[in-house]
């Protein structure tokens, strides 16, 4: 896959998961991920499995958004703070936060759903600047 295109769909599976679209965020992120090779391969599957995650408590699955969450967490620790110009940091400890409630059986609650943060996609993270 071309950078323009990879950048355009990651992109837009931002814009996806920012506006609770959470199942088309997974499938836009899905397509890259099939040709992706790692690294990034598993931070993409990452990202996958927290809008899965959320997907599933939309749909009132909480032991599936626990196990997902965790699943995603795990992947997007392995990345720095910002990746992609995405605050991947902010985006694990709001899914930590998640985890950690519902594994007390509390309902995080809808309005608590997290957003991405985004600088500029695309953009190098501090790390991999050096």
């Amino acid at each position: 896959m071309e950078s323009a295109e990879k950048k355009k769909k990651i992109e837009l599976g931002l814009t996806h998961f920012n506006s609770r679209r959470f199942f088309e965020a997974h499938e836009i992120w899905e397509e890259i991920w099939l040709v992706e090779t790692e690294p990034e391969k598993t931070f993409l599957q990452g990202l996958i499995q927290l809008a899965a995650a959320y997907h599933h408590y939309e749909h009132g699955n909480p032991d599936g958004t626990e196990s997902l969450l965790a699943s995603g967490i795990v992947k997007l620790s392995r990345f720095p703070e910002h990746h992609h110009g995405l605050s991947i940091g902010e985006l694990r400890a709001a899914a930590k936060q998640w985890a950690r409630l519902l594994g007390e059986r509390k309902d995080p609650g809808s309005a608590r759903l997290p957003k991405i943060k985004s600088r500029k996609v695309g953009a190098t993270s501090p790390r991999q600047a050096r």
